[in-house]
C-alpha cells in the first residue's frame, strides 16, 4: 500500500493519495471545519453507452443506464433504503451522473467514518429486482419529462442536437422515456461489474478526518481485490463543423432564451494539457464576456440582454465546447453582435489590462474554493479522475499569457462550428413590443 503527500506552499494546504490494495485510489484533505464530506466515484458516465470489454465484441447499454445504475444502488438487498441509513447518522446524502462519472456522497457533522462505512458498502453491493426496476422506470420517466419542460434544459439539449452529429453527449444524460423502458437488471448488472470495479473508481473525502481512520474503514470494507476488467470505450467520428447551426423550439415562458455553442478542437489525450486548456478559456471567456466586460456592458444598456448572461466551457477526453446563454427579445441579433465583437477583438488583440483583471479574478475564485470541504473535494475529485495534482492550478493561471488567449480565439471562433439554440415563448404569449 503507497501513500503519497501533496503540498502547496502557496496556498498552505495539503492531502494525500492512498493507494489501496482493492484498487480503490484514496483521496484525504485535512480540513479543520464543522462539516465533512466525502465522495465515492466512478470512472463511468453517459458517454459510456459502447464499449468492448476484454478484447471482446462491441457491446452497447440503452442511454441512460449509468444514471438509472445511480438510482438503483441505494436499493439495499435487505429491503432498507441507503438514505434512510445516512439520515439515521445524521448525514445528508446524494448521488450524480455526468458525461463522463457517477459519484455518490454525503455530508456530516458527526459519525463521519460510520457513515464512509456506509457508502463504500451500499456502492459495491448491488441489489436489483425485475419489480423493483419496472417502479424505477416510471419514477425516472417522470424526471425526464421533469427537464423536457424546463426552458434552460430544453435550450441546452437542443443545443448539443446542433452542434454534434453522433457523439454520445448529445444525448440526456438521463436517457428518453423509451431507452429506459429498455433496461433490465441483467444490464445493471453487467454495468456494474464492468465500471464499479475499485481500480475504476475513486474516494475522495474532506473535513476533520484522519488519513489512517479513513484506510482502516477501506481496509474493512473492500476486503479483498476485485478482478478487473479492461474496457475500451467506442466513441463515433465527429466532423469539426457543427451539425446544424440553427435550433428552435417554443415552451411557456416570457421571454425568449438562448444559447450560442462553439464547438472545439478533439481535446489532446493528455489530461494536463486538456486541464491547462479548460483553465485558459474560462480566462478567455472572463475577459470577453464578463459583467465588467464591454460586450455584456454595451448590450445590456441597449436592452438586448439580461444579467441572466453566463458563459462557460465544458472539456472531456472526446469532446469540448464554449457555451454562452441568456435571455434577449432578439436572439439572433446578439449572435450577429457576438461576430461583430469577436472579429474585431481579433484584429486589435486583447488589452494586458483585461488579461490582468481576469487573472486576479480566477486568482480570487481558485483561493474561495478552499473554504468549503464540499468545492474542495469536488475539484479534487475532478482533477485526480485523470490524475491531476489540483495544487498546480495557480501555475497554469498565472502562466497563460496574452498572445496564447489571443491564439486560442483565432482557433476556436469559427461560424462554421457555431450553433445557435433558441425557445421563443408560445404563441400569445411573453409578445415584444
Amino acid at each position: 500500500m503507497k501513500r503519497t503527500e501533496f503540498f502547496s506552499a502557496l496556498l498552505h494546504e495539503r492531502y494525500c493519495r492512498i493507494d489501496h490494495d482493492s484498487g480503490l485510489q484514496i483521496y484525504v484533505f485535512p480540513k479543520k471545519m464543522t462539516t465533512s464530506y466525502a465522495l465515492f466515484a466512478t470512472r463511468y458516465g453517459s458517454l459510456d453507452r459502447a464499449f468492448a470489454a476484454d478484447g471482446g465484441a462491441p457491446e452497447e447499454l440503452p442511454d441512460g443506464v449509468a444514471h438509472f445504475l445511480e438510482h438503483k444502488l441505494f436499493d439495499n438487498a435487505d429491503g432498507s433504503d441507503a438514505f434512510a441509513q445516512f439520515s439515521a447518522l445524521g448525514a445528508d446524502a446524494n448521488a450524480y451522473t455526468t458525461y463522463n462519472r457517477t459519484a455518490y456522497l454525503f455530508s456530516t457533522t458527526e459519525h463521519f467514518y460510520k457513515s464512509l462505512g456506509e457508502l463504500l458498502s451500499f456502492v459495491t453491493h448491488p441489489h436489483f429486482t425485475k419489480a423493483s426496476v419496472k417502479k424505477e422506470q416510471g419514477i425516472i420517466a417522470e424526471e425526464i419529462r421533469m427537464y423536457d419542460d424546463m426552458p434552460w434544459e430544453r435550450v441546452f439539449q437542443n443545443l448539443l442536437l446542433a452542434m454534434y452529429r453522433g457523439h454520445p453527449v448529445r444525448r440526456n444524460v438521463c436517457g428518453t422515456v423509451a431507452s429506459i423502458k429498455k433496461i433490465t437488471p441483467e444490464l445493471l448488472y453487467r454495468a456494474h461489474e464492468l465500471f464499479y470495479a475499485p481500480d475504476n473508481m475513486v474516494l475522495v473525502v474532506c473535513g476533520d478526518v484522519d488519513a489512517d481512520e479513513v484506510l482502516a474503514v477501506a481496509d474493512r470494507t473492500l476486503t479483498a481485490p476485485t478482478s478487473a476488467h479492461r474496457v475500451e470505450r467506442l466513441m463515433p467520428d465527429e466532423p469539426a463543423a457543427v451539425e446544424k447551426s440553427y435550433i428552435e423550439a417554443r415552451m411557456s415562458l416570457s421571454k425568449p432564451i438562448f444559447s450560442i455553442g462553439i464547438k472545439d478542437d478533439t481535446p489532446s489525450a493528455d489530461p494536463v494539457a486538456r486541464a491547462r486548456r479548460e483553465f485558459a478559456m474560462t480566462l478567455l471567456n472572463e475577459v470577453l464576456f464578463s459583467q465588467s466586460g464591454t460586450f455584456y456592458h454595451t448590450l445590456f444598456e441597449e436592452g438586448l440582454i439580461t444579467p441572466s448572461f453566463a458563459h462557460g466551457y465544458s472539456a472531456d477526453a472526446s469532446f469540448a465546447f464554449n457555451c454562452i446563454t441568456g435571455e434577449s427579445d432578439r436572439p439572433e441579433e446578439v449572435l450577429t453582435r457576438f461576430w461583430a465583437y469577436v472579429e474585431r477583438v481579433k484584429d486589435e488583440g486583447l488589452s494586458d489590462e483585461d488579461v490582468e483583471r481576469a487573472r486576479r479574478v480566477l486568482y480570487a475564485d481558485e483561493i474561495r474554493a478552499y473554504d468549503s470541504t464540499e468545492e474542495i473535494a469536488n475539484r479534487l475529485l475532478s482533477f485526480v479522475l485523470d490524475g491531476i495534482d489540483m495544487f498546480d492550478v495557480p501555475e497554469w493561471i498565472r502562466a497563460v499569457s496574452r498572445e496564447e488567449l489571443e491564439e486560442l480565439m483565432r482557433a476556436l471562433y469559427r461560424r462554421e462550428r457555431t450553433a445557435l439554440s433558441v425557445i421563443y415563448p408560445l404563441d400569445g404569449e411573453g409578445e415584444t413590443e
